[in-house]
């Protein structure tokens, strides 16, 4: 089975050079020798294909991945965490005996509770919560819950079902322990609140096609932003939806730039302004909400066409990947973002 999980770490890293003039090229090959950026990784047998993987934000080691076989796993891989950002911090009876151990870069917790495959997947990043959500193409939602990061996990048996849809991507509120949202190929986008099963707190129609992903806003909790199968993206005010009123439900800003599917989106960590969309258009995008379109300028120049192919708000575009499939802020360093596509990864600022 070549499935695996890759730990990376990534060091030594510097802009990319530009085209070296070849008259030029011999005299500053010494100077780039030490300009190559380091690699290192660790591997993991994985059962199946990945279909998502998140890493706990309190617990950096701990892992959870949705297979395409339908079983979610959790592995523990603290150890070989350490062992990559400090070796030092290793003692070699560690290593052996991490080595002898026959349960090493095993799953240490699998449920199999799913019908199906899935793709959603969240780690809660409150405080002291030790939560995880999943949710697959049936519609089914399930939550887990650990008084610690051993192997002594409970999953809900009974599932939070309400989208008529596969579940496409799942967020926990950056502030709130027990509420989570959800987004489905039925159009919706759901509130829920792990403290009652009778249903969803807060429903709307998002969009006229599938919603493939959403973001919460980690510094304004009541902003939603939420991608589709349209190409189209929106961001959304909370304390203006209501489920009553579903069907007029207006989101704060509407964005259809992206000629193909969203595939992607998340708010900055550093700015509550910024958000980044991937798309199978293969462009990355990053955008600056809080930039309003100059009417008056707009007006001058109503015959310039091509003003209007760029909104203001969009800040960057970044291409040269094939079929863009997830994108994240890096959490410490504003601006640098990591992109997975199926031609590989990149890392740029």
């Amino acid at each position: 089975d070549r499935n695996k999980i890759s730990l990376l770490k990534l060091s030594d890293l510097h802009k990319t050079q530009a085209a070296i003039d070849s008259d030029n090229e011999s005299e500053e090959d010494d100077e780039d020798l030490d300009d190559d950026p380091t690699i290192e990784h660790v591997n993991i047998p994985h059962q199946g294909g990945v279909n998502r993987i998140r890493s706990c934000p309190h617990h950096p080691g701990l892992v959870a991945s949705m297979a395409d076989n339908g079983l979610v796993h959790l592995f523990d891989l603290t150890f070989n965490l350490r062992s990559m950002m400090s070796p030092a911090s290793i003692s070699l009876q560690d290593t052996h005996a991490h080595h002898n151990n026959n349960t090493a870069n095993k799953p240490i917790f699998t449920f199999n509770g799913h019908t199906t495959e899935g793709f959603a997947i969240d780690w809660s990043p409150v405080a002291g919560s030790l939560r995880l959500a999943t949710g697959d193409c049936n519609g089914r939602i399930h939550i887990w819950n650990a008084a610690d990061s051993s192997a002594n996990w409970s999953v809900d048996k009974t599932a939070f079902s309400g989208h008529s849809g596969s579940v496409e991507d799942l967020q926990w509120s950056p502030n709130e322990q027990t509420v989570f949202v959800s987004a489905s190929a039925d159009c919706s986008v759901k509130i829920w609140d792990t403290r009652g099963k009778n249903g969803s707190q807060l429903t709307w129609q998002a969009h006229s096609e599938d919603v493939n992903v959403i973001t919460w806003n980690k510094s304004v909790g009541y902003l939603l932003a939420s991608g589709s199968d349209d190409g189209s993206f929106k961001v959304w005010d909370l304390r203006a939806v209501s489920s009553s009123k579903a069907a007029s439900c207006l989101p704060l800003a509407y964005f259809t730039y992206h000629k193909g599917p969203i595939t992607s989106i998340e708010w900055a960590s550093h700015d509550e302004s910024v958000i980044s969309v991937s798309s199978a258009d293969n462009q990355v995008t990053v955008w600056d909400l809080s930039v309003e379109a100059d009417e008056d300028a707009a007006r001058r120049d109503t015959a310039v066409e091509e003003d209007s192919a760029f909104p203001p708000q969009l800040l960057f575009i970044h291409q040269g990947q094939y079929n863009v499939k997830e994108i994240h802020f890096h959490p410490q360093i504003p601006g640098v973002i990591v992109s997975t596509a199926e031609d590989g990864f990149n890392v740029f600022k």
